[in-house]
């Protein structure tokens, strides 16, 4: 398998500060305030059928990431859908993936930094599956993330910021060294909250349970997915969750616009030790996301 090209040494276009720059020109300073100070917003788009999907909703959320940081997005709800559909089309991306990132600029150096200049870049590149057919059909292995979700009063917890990613890459480094797709992450209650970039519902007596998104984001994929079951007639609680409740549940999954409908097969440490079979509620539940994006149907795991 190819090495995949390191992201700064690439072809291709990057839209930056309201016009397109060749890939490689795509450059910010060492002292940037965002490196710093994590003075940054993001999102991440899927791309089906060269079309981002839910739009309006993952600008909307960048917005108001920037507003819960204290700074405004340099660029209206139109301007961004204009410079989506621009980058999207340089690079000639059908399926894929945007990130859109906003974040303080190098004209102040500190913790204070209101002079400092509002930056924003899309980039778009192909994405492949976020976890292997493989995976999907069995569920990944998972374990518990060394790391909690924090408390809403301590870190702006409903902005997509990148800060609170810190302590994803940690889980998920965790996770992968010791032989696991992801981590699992509970809250600082001790809680369910999520996986290191995604959301997860839990099965139980053919009903989806979900932990509520008190002090993490209410991911839109999440919140599509909640639609596509209620539309099957499946009922949906939204809930606080404790560890031990995995016991109850047949079936577990994980979703994102990364990791889309993912089964879990396995969770395994400190919190306990849990198995699951993807069975006929994920399998209903990733055809049904597949069949709204466009996506070719895959082999169920049944």
């Amino acid at each position: 398998m190819a090495a995949t090209p390191p992201f700064d040494d690439r072809d291709g276009f990057i839209w930056y500060d309201g016009r397109l720059v060749p890939w490689r020109d795509a450059k910010l300073h060492v002292l940037t305030h965002a490196l710093h100070y994590a003075s940054c917003v993001f999102e991440g788009e899927r791309v089906y059928g060269g079309k981002v999907f839910h739009l309006d909703e993952h600008n909307a959320r960048l917005i108001n990431s920037a507003k819960i940081l204290g700074f405004e997005v340099p660029a209206s709800m139109d301007d961004l859908a204009k410079a989506t559909e621009e980058v999207v089309a340089a690079n000639h991306i059908v399926d894929g993936y945007v990130r859109p990132v906003c974040w303080r600029g190098a004209e102040q150096m500190g913790v204070s930094a209101q002079a400092a200049k509002i930056h924003l870049a899309l980039a778009t590149w192909e994405w492949p599956a976020y976890f292997s057919p493989e995976a999907r059909a069995k569920g990944i292995r998972m374990c518990w993330a060394p790391w909690a979700r924090p408390a809403p009063n301590t870190a702006p917890v409903h902005a997509k910021a990148a800060g609170l990613y810190m302590i994803c890459t940690l889980s998920k480094h965790d996770a992968e060294a010791k032989g696991f797709d992801d981590g699992l992450m509970l809250d600082w209650r001790g809680q369910l909250a999520e996986a290191t970039g995604a959301n997860i519902f839990l099965v139980i007596n053919g009903e989806l349970h979900t932990p509520t998104p008190d002090c993490f984001l209410n991911g839109i994929t999440r919140q599509t997915v909640i639609g596509l079951a209620r539309k099957r007639g499946i009922k949906v609680v939204e809930r606080a969750i404790w560890p031990q409740e995995l016991a109850q549940a047949q079936e577990v999954f994980l979703t994102g616009s990364a990791a889309e409908v993912t089964p879990v097969g396995e969770i395994t440490g400190a919190h306990g030790n849990y198995r699951f079979t993807p069975s006929t509620v994920c399998r209903l539940m990733w055809e049904d996301f597949d069949r709204l994006v466009g996506k070719k149907p895959v082999a169920s795991a049944a």
